[in-house]
C-alpha cells in the first residue's frame, strides 16, 4: 500500500491510519482498516510511526526484525497526516495496559499542530493488539482517547453497532488478542476493523459537510 492508497475524487473524505507494531499483529489492522476505508470511497495514508528500540532490542525477536525489515516500505507518520485528515485511526500495541512509547512520542510531536487548532474537530478512533484476551485492550483504547479528548476532536468508536462487534466484544475499538505472539490476525479482528472503518469513514462525510467542520 503506498503513501497515499489510492488517488480519490476532489472532496472525498480524507483518512489517516497512523499505528505503531512490533511484530505486525497491529499493522495487520491497520491495513484492514485502511483497504476497507478505501473502498467507502475515502482517500487514505497507512502511515507507521518511527521505531524507537534499538536495533539488538529487535534483533534479538525473530518476529519482531521480520516485521521491522517487511515494513520499511510504509512511509513515516508526519503531523501533516494528521493535519491532512479529516479521520484518524490510530492503532498500538498495548504495553502494561498503555499506549506504546513510539505511539506516545508521536502524539507529542503534534503539540504544534495543537496549538494552531489543527487538529479540532475530526473524527478519531483507536484499535489495539494485546498478548493474553484481558492485557489492557480497553484501557489502551481510552487512553489513547484521551488525546484525542484534548485535541478537540469527535471521538467514534464502533459500540455494539454490528453483529460481528458482538462476536469481537470490545465498544471502544478493534482488539486482536495474539495470544502472546501465535495467534495471527483472523476473521473476528478483520470483522470488527471493517465494521470500524466503515463506520468512522460515513461519520467523516457527514461531519467534513457541514459548516466549521475537519475542512
Amino acid at each position: 500500500m503506498n503513501a497515499v492508497v489510492k488517488d480519490a475524487d476532489q472532496g472525498a473524505v480524507k483518512v489517516a491510519v497512523v499505528y505503531y507494531s512490533s511484530t505486525g499483529h497491529v499493522a495487520d489492522i491497520a491495513r484492514e482498516i485502511a483497504e476497507t476505508a478505501e473502498k467507502a470511497g475515502a482517500e487514505v495514508r497507512l502511515r507507521r510511526v518511527r521505531e524507537l528500540a534499538p536495533r539488538d532490542a529487535i534483533e534479538s525477536n525473530p518476529a519482531w526484525a521480520a516485521h521491522a525489515e517487511a515494513s520499511a516500505g510504509i512511509p513515516l507518520a508526519e503531523a501533516d497526516d494528521i493535519v491532512w485528515a479529516d479521520a484518524v485511526l490510530m492503532g498500538t500495541p498495548t504495553r502494561f495496559g498503555n499506549v506504546s512509547a513510539q505511539l506516545k512520542q508521536f502524539l507529542d510531536t503534534l503539540g504544534g499542530a495543537w496549538r494552531k487548532g489543527e487538529l479540532v474537530n475530526k473524527i478519531y478512533s483507536g484499535f489495539t493488539s494485546t498478548g493474553s484476551p484481558h492485557g489492557g485492550n480497553e484501557s489502551t483504547l481510552l487512553a489513547l482517547m484521551q488525546s484525542f479528548h484534548h485535541f478537540g476532536g469527535i471521538v467514534v468508536a464502533p459500540g455494539f453497532t454490528h453483529p460481528d462487534k458482538f462476536v469481537d466484544g470490545n465498544p471502544y475499538g478493534t482488539a486482536h488478542h495474539d495470544a502472546g505472539g501465535t495467534a495471527p490476525v483472523g476473521d473476528v479482528t478483520r470483522n470488527a476493523a471493517r465494521v470500524q472503518a466503515e463506520r468512522v469513514v460515513t461519520l467523516a462525510r457527514a461531519v467534513a459537510a457541514l459548516p466549521g467542520g475537519s475542512r
